[in-house]
């Protein structure tokens, strides 16, 4: 998981920083891109197979009907309804979202700083 977040937050930052390379160094640009993109589409194939796995448990175990019909749930049942539950609690997706809002303000204004300083 911290892994995936580390992944997530290195590709943020280098698609905020293409804006800093086209003034400073414009030739790593490419590469940054690069590491942005591979990056991105990692982070986002992992965040995927962990949708799929929340969702393959709730309409297997049919926890939605059984909720809504106000069934008693099962030891199973209830360990799955855990797992959902922990799997969104200690997820650190709210993080993510966070600090890919702050860098990409940080782009911008390092983006128009440096247009200005032209």
């Amino acid at each position: 998981m911290y892994m995936f977040f580390m992944l997530g937050l290195i590709s943020a930052i280098a698609f905020r920083a293409i804006i800093v390379f086209q003034h400073i160094e414009p030739r790593w640009v490419r590469s940054v891109w690069y590491v942005g993109t591979i990056g991105y589409f990692l982070f986002f194939l992992y965040r995927y197979m962990i949708s799929k796995k929340r969702k393959h448990a709730i309409e297997t175990f049919r926890l939605i009907e059984k909720l809504r019909g106000n069934a008693c749930l099962e030891a199973e049942d209830r360990e799955v309804v855990l797992y959902l539950l922990s799997s969104i609690r200690f997820s650190l997706e709210d993080m993510n979202y966070a600090l890919i809002f702050i860098l990409s303000i940080i782009a911008i204004g390092a983006d128009i700083v440096l247009t200005a300083m032209k």
